[in-house]
């Protein structure tokens, strides 16, 4: 694995690299390194301004060659969210990198785990967490398609949606107490008790009796985390306790 001093060396190379690039006007360190957090295999999230008329593409074209030249870097996948695009890379030592650019106009914080190294940001406003209704319509759907997945001996991807149910599940929770209801981000931070019952929702094998156990626990933790959608939760309930029953 990378070192701490791997990543930082990394770092001040993609720095030098936007400050002598003249259509980067500002950048930004994002995530756990932003305010002194992080740790050792804390990855490099840095994000850039690109001046008016310049397209996210074409500088992203290019550093891509430099990267990949330079630092054996490699492109693994892309992430637009607006005028931004994200890009995410392989160094050696396992060292992911993420790069993002944004139009100059468009640069600023996304969240509170963004620290400004040079130019200038506008303000914009933090994103939404997940709304409740949403995650319990998300998590419905996957324990029927879980019920259906069992009946139909598709077992793997059974478990797929049990372990899918038990995380939209675990981000209701998540929102409930405060804490980031994306990616798994406050599953950690979850009071003990609450992961504990969550724990028996984990599938420990492929068997159907098993499948349905962990389908069941997964609708009960699913259901304790649903007082801020009480109406809508009402409605449903009835039609998974059906769901759950064995035939």
């Amino acid at each position: 694995m990378f070192s701490v001093d791997e990543r930082d060396r990394v770092r001040e190379r993609v720095l030098e690299l936007a400050r002598g690039d003249a259509r980067v006007v500002a950048g930004a360190v994002v995530g756990s390194l932003a305010h002194g957090g992080g740790d050792r295999w804390s990855d490099l999230d840095l994000t850039f301004a690109i001046t008016e008329g310049t397209s996210v593409s074409d500088v992203l074209g290019d550093w891509t060659e430099r990267l990949e030249d330079e630092l054996d870097a490699v492109h693994l996948f892309d992430l637009p969210s607006g005028a931004t695009i994200y890009r995410v890379f392989l160094l050696p030592d396992c060292l992911q990198v993420d790069i993002s650019f944004t139009p100059a106009d468009a640069f600023g914080p996304g969240g509170p785990s963004w620290r400004l190294l040079f130019g200038s940001a506008v303000d914009r406003p933090f994103p939404s967490p997940p709304q409740a209704a949403e995650l319990l319509g998300y998590a419905v759907h996957h324990a029927r398609a879980a019920r259906v997945s069992i009946e139909r001996g598709r077992l793997w991807q059974a478990e797929y949606w049990i372990s899918a149910l038990r995380d939209y599940a675990l981000s209701l929770a998540c929102r409930r107490r405060g804490l980031p209801a994306r990616y798994g981000r406050g599953f950690d931070d979850l009071p003990a008790d609450v992961l504990g019952r969550s724990a028996g929702a984990i599938v420990r094998s492929l068997e159907r009796d098993e499948l349905l156990r962990a389908l069941a626990a997964a609708v009960e933790t699913l259901f304790d985390e649903t007082p801020e959608v009480e109406e809508l939760a009402a409605k449903v309930e009835p039609q998974l306790r059906i769901l759950l029953e064995r035939g």
